[in-house]
């Protein structure tokens, strides 16, 4: 069971991370809690990590990660799926390449409740990016605003990727990414809202 003040350093903790998108210094904690000692707050954190809440990566100076258990049992990824963003890269006309220090966070960008993945078959929507066998990550939902693409059922059968319009009175518009095909219109109760469209990934083997 954590102390009080262990607590606080862990609310301290989570809510920098939400407002910043990166760990706080045990300098900024310190500060948080009203001490001097980085050295206290060193202890309150290793005793985070030894329940299991927090991890300490080495020679990092933003080296916290919060574990799931730190989530309240609320699915909310660790901050541990990441990769190192290394910087640019040019596609077109070339430019300097800088390094930086910073790592791109896969679990807050794909992971969370209600997020899935699709494979994609055909090529309605090449032309905003998504082709044949990319897989695509979708956020679980009912409704949809107009201009979103979104995941469709169509007569509780067929499903679809399109962006959706609206048109009154009560007709929908399903409208490819394609000038092969033609926008596909319905009587709104035909139509089911199961995602809307959050990214994709390619290049993943089956």
């Amino acid at each position: 069971m954590l102390t009080q003040k262990q607590k606080v350093t862990l609310d301290i903790v989570k809510q920098y991370i939400q407002t910043m998108g990166y760990a706080p210094t045990t300098q900024e904690i310190a500060k948080q809690l009203g001490i001097r000692s980085r050295g206290v707050v060193h202890r309150y954190l290793k005793a985070l990590e030894a329940a299991g809440y927090i991890r300490l990566q080495a020679h990092q100076k933003r080296n916290i990660r919060l574990c799931t258990l730190a989530q309240n049992q609320d699915f909310n990824p660790a901050l541990e799926a990441e990769i190192p963003l290394l910087g640019s890269i040019a596609a077109g006309a070339p430019i300097e390449a800088i390094a930086q220090q910073q790592t791109l966070n896969l679990a807050q960008l794909f992971l969370g409740p209600g997020r899935y993945a699709l494979r994609i078959k055909g090529d309605s929507m090449i032309d905003e990016g998504i082709f044949h066998e990319d897989i695509i990550i979708c956020q679980h939902a009912h409704t949809a605003t107009a201009g979103q693409i979104v995941v469709a059922l169509i007569d509780h059968q067929e499903a679809t990727l399109k962006r959706i319009q609206f048109e009154a009175p009560d007709t929908i518009i399903l409208q490819p990414a394609n000038t092969a095909y033609a926008p596909q219109r319905y009587e709104s109760a035909r139509i089911q809202i199961q995602g809307i469209f959050i990214g994709l990934l390619r290049g993943l083997t089956r």
